[in-house]
């Protein structure tokens, strides 16, 4: 009798057993907890930067169609353990012409009204409190915000400035809102544009309001869907989750190449809220 012993052989129906409870355990996570989110657009900036990696936390709002991972062909209005965002929250939605996740934030609430006056926004009929703040600098170079054919930081090139050491950036006008719960954030509004202005309309129950931070750059709530917009308010069942904090961020020397990666990382964005500020009223 050999004294080596023989290999078992691979069981490979509980090898694949096995590989299938691990994909549903983290699509499960993915459509009840959280999931990770990859920032492709310009329309939150400067807020979330194209490159940005953050996690989306599911549960806050309760579950929908949207909360799926890869989100079903039909739409449903069904929700369960329901609950309706607060004003700042930056929130994942499904547009009505495609699906696919937009990243904006929650203005208005059900049974607000909201109008845009030169891009002021009025709420329930008072004007939002709006701050001129020190301008932000956004880079110049080596950025990728001009991933997959979208807008680039260049539309910002009228504020395009140099540093006393020489490096370009962009310094666009810069505005704090601070909406009626004290959440506060900075936005851009560097021109005059067709969606600064809006008639008052009334966001119907069961639905909120969005608009992107960089407001001349964002197709949103003000937008049709032939403008790649959100139609108007959005229905809360189309509210897929809320951003919670970034994870890391790369700028635009990243490509498929892992070598590539350390040198693109943005380290001051990691692990940043993406919670509003709370001020008092």
């Amino acid at each position: 009798m050999s004294d080596k012993k023989q290999k078992k052989p691979i069981n490979w129906i509980a090898e694949a057993r096995g590989l299938a409870l691990m994909l549903l355990a983290v699509l499960a996570f993915h459509t009840f907890i959280a999931k990770p989110f990859y920032i492709p657009s310009i329309s939150m900036v400067p807020n979330l930067m194209v490159g940005d990696r953050l996690v989306v936390s599911k549960y806050p709002y309760g579950w929908s169609w949207v909360s799926t991972s890869f989100h079903l062909a039909n739409r449903a209005d069904w929700r369960i353990a329901p609950s309706t965002p607060e004003y700042g929250d930056i929130v994942i939605a499904v547009p009505p012409h495609k699906a696919e996740d937009y990243i904006k934030r929650v203005i208005a609430l059900p049974g607000d009204t909201i109008a845009l006056v030169n891009g002021q926004i009025i709420l329930n009929g008072e004007p939002i409190v709006q701050e001129v703040e020190p301008p932000v600098r956004l880079p110049a170079e080596n950025d990728n915000i001009c991933a997959n054919g979208g807008e680039c930081l260049s539309a910002f090139a009228p504020h395009l400035v140099l540093l006393e050491d020489g490096t370009p950036v962009y310094e666009p006008p810069t505005y704090r809102e601070t909406l009626p719960n004290g959440a506060s954030y900075l936005i851009i509004d560097h021109k005059d544009q067709r969606l600064d202005d809006m008639a008052e309309i009334t966001v119907p129950d069961g639905h909120v309001f969005l608009m992107g931070d960089n407001r001349d750059h964002s197709a949103d709530s003000r937008a049709s869907t032939m403008e790649g917009g959100l139609d108007g308010p959005v229905p809360l069942q189309d509210v897929g989750g809320r951003a919670e904090f970034t994870t890391f961020s790369l700028d635009g020397r990243a490509s498929w190449n892992p070598l590539t990666w350390w040198p693109s990382l943005r380290g001051e964005r990691a692990w940043t809220s993406l919670r509003p500020e709370l001020r008092g009223e």
